[in-house]
């Protein structure tokens, strides 16, 4: 690619895929604030991606532009077994055709496996990273392998003694006549 340091808020995808042409770079977490949306505390990581433009050619077809895309990030998320903050890892690896138009672009995302786009005037990929990895965040962030800390207090820390410290139920005395089948 001729251009070393292209303005990755406004691609031209053209002359990436025909090329074969490819990006890398990162941005800080803080620079993508939907995403940051999810996050349980203050996020100091970044989102490193890179991204592989290129043709194919289909057998008696015309040639197709596609891209592949990966990103990686260690996100602050909240853990919903045991409510406290863990490192959650997002990677997302994407193929993405791109069409000439709309209507081309939603019959072939019906039609076909692939993730069909179509192709805009200049892509910005920032956008296009974060909505990514907006999709990869879990539905229900948890830690693997089990919580490092156990998710009932034990009983001295809930202030729960022994049984016969506890304070007598006040209908444990109609429960005892009832199951003789007396009335006092």
């Amino acid at each position: 690619m001729r251009d070393r340091h292209p303005n990755v808020r406004a691609l031209r995808l053209e002359p990436i895929c025909k090329e074969g042409a490819h990006l890398q770079g990162s941005w800080p977490l803080v620079a993508l604030p939907r995403l940051a949306e999810a996050f349980v505390a203050a996020a100091d990581g970044s989102a490193s991606w890179n991204l592989q433009g290129s043709t194919r050619t289909p057998s008696g077809g015309e040639p197709q532009l596609w891209v592949q895309l990966h990103v990686r990030a260690v996100v602050p998320l909240q853990c919903q077994r045991c409510l406290s903050p863990m490192a959650q890892t997002l990677q997302v690896q994407r193929s993405i055709r791109f069409v000439q138009d709309e209507d081309l672009a939603a019959r072939l995302d019906e039609e076909t496996e692939d993730d069909v786009l179509c192709l805009p005037a200049a892509l910005d990929l920032q956008a296009l990273v974060e909505d990514e990895l907006i999709l990869a965040l879990p539905l229900v962030p948890r830690h693997e392998g089990g919580c490092p800390q156990p998710l009932l207090p034990d009983a001295e820390a809930a202030g729960v003694g022994p049984p016969e410290a506890q304070p007598p139920h006040p209908f444990a005395a109609l429960a005892v006549l009832k199951r003789k089948g007396g009335a006092p």
